[in-house]
């Protein structure tokens, strides 16, 4: 069975309480960004919340951020969770490739991403699909 993947149009019950199930699962120091916080994400033309469905019900999510620079436009993927129940069942896959065919279809230079080392299962995904570890140096600077 494959996901059925979609960019969320609007903010709704079913996107607030899956995310308010999801965002939990991807992340214990950050709280699920309520309505107010999807309107921000879903009405910004500068990004696309994509999620996927299987059975009708909403598993995981994937946003993806568009920026312009000197060099090109560029895009990021950030904050890509599968529910736990759904993993193994090809969600992450169906999710980064939609995502890479709007960034495409966008006209981006490239997509980015990072995933933390011990995401051994999320890691192999994206090399598998093609995307080129860097041999980079990440630095936040938390405000």
């Amino acid at each position: 069975m494959s996901a059925d993947i979609e960019i969320a149009a609007e903010v709704n019950d079913e996107l607030v309480d899956a995310f308010d199930r999801l965002v939990p699962q991807l992340s214990s120091s950050s709280p699920a960004p309520g309505r107010s916080g999807l309107h921000a994400v879903v009405g910004n033309p500068n990004s696309a919340l994509f999620v996927a469905r299987l059975d009708g019900a909403i598993v995981g999510s994937l946003t993806l951020v568009f920026y312009a620079i000197p060099t090109g436009l560029k895009a990021w993927i950030e904050d890509v969770v599968v529910d736990d129940a759904a993993r193994g069942q090809g969600v992450g896959e169906s999710l980064n490739r939609a995502a890479i065919d709007e960034a495409r279809r966008r006209g981006a230079k490239d997509v980015n991403l990072t995933s933390r080392p011990s995401r051994e299962a999320a890691n192999r995904l994206y090399r598998r699909i093609g995307f080129d570890q860097r041999d980079t140096n990440f630095y936040r600077f938390t405000l």
